[in-house]
């Protein structure tokens, strides 16, 4: 995985899909890598978003931007083609919903796409080591998953310490994302405590000025990456 890091993902569940196109267009022109899909069923999480149709335009939209597919679904594995027909490049699925996770990440990549996995806020990243070598990123959930616009939960910090620290002693190379209210308030502190990949949904389309708040949100992840003075 060779990606200039830290990423910054706009979520499109926050977008206006009257104009996804257009607004997905704008983040691209911004300098936006990942696209972050966020895909609901309405059991595992109490609220229904889009299916692989719309994940399919977004690739016709974006063709060369990494799609990022985070499913809080039920029985994952009996979609998982459907999503990689769609043009996921990534497909990560909850340690909550897959009894049998290991077969679920494997599932993943037989069919040729890099797999994530995903945990709650009250799931313990311990629970990940069994899982952690055969991933190619862990997905930290900050609020509770199920809607946008949410409060972010201020235990997420250390729980990126820990898992930058259970990365580094198991000399392991995923990336660490975190999906939850991410905003200007703490992006800098959450790329400096390890995160590699951060989405963001309401903080990037709910303004007035895409461009400028993506400038923006970027600059500071740089900055608590180190790698803007």
């Amino acid at each position: 995985m060779n990606f200039d890091l830290p990423i910054l993902a706009p979520s499109i569940l926050a977008a206006d899909f009257s104009k996804l196109g257009s607004e997905i267009q704008t983040c691209i022109e911004s300098g936006i890598q990942w696209i972050h899909c966020d895909i609901m069923d309405g059991h595992f999480v109490p609220n229904i978003s889009y299916g692989p149709s719309i994940v399919k335009s977004v690739r016709v939209t974006a063709p060369d931007t990494f799609l990022d597919v985070h499913l809080m679904i039920e029985n994952p594995d009996n979609f998982i083609e459907d999503f990689v027909d769609s043009g996921a490049d990534l497909i990560s699925v909850h340690y909550e919903a897959c009894p049998h996770l290991h077969r679920t990440i494997q599932n993943i990549k037989l069919n040729g796409c890099m797999a994530g996995v995903v945990v709650n806020p009250a799931t313990s990243i311990e629970l990940l080591k069994p899982i952690l070598s055969d991933v190619d990123l862990v997905l930290i959930m900050s609020v509770n998953p199920g809607f946008g616009g949410q409060a972010f939960i201020e235990s997420s910090f250390q729980k990126v310490k820990d898992l930058a620290r259970v990365r580094n002693e198991m000399n392991l190379g995923f990336l660490i994302e975190i999906d939850g209210g991410v905003g200007k308030h703490n992006i800098s502190e959450l790329s400096q405590a390890g995160t590699d990949v951060l989405v963001a949904g309401s903080s990037v389309f709910k303004t007035d000025d895409i461009p400028k708040r993506i400038s923006e949100l970027m600059h500071l992840a740089g900055i608590g990456a180190g790698k803007i003075a």
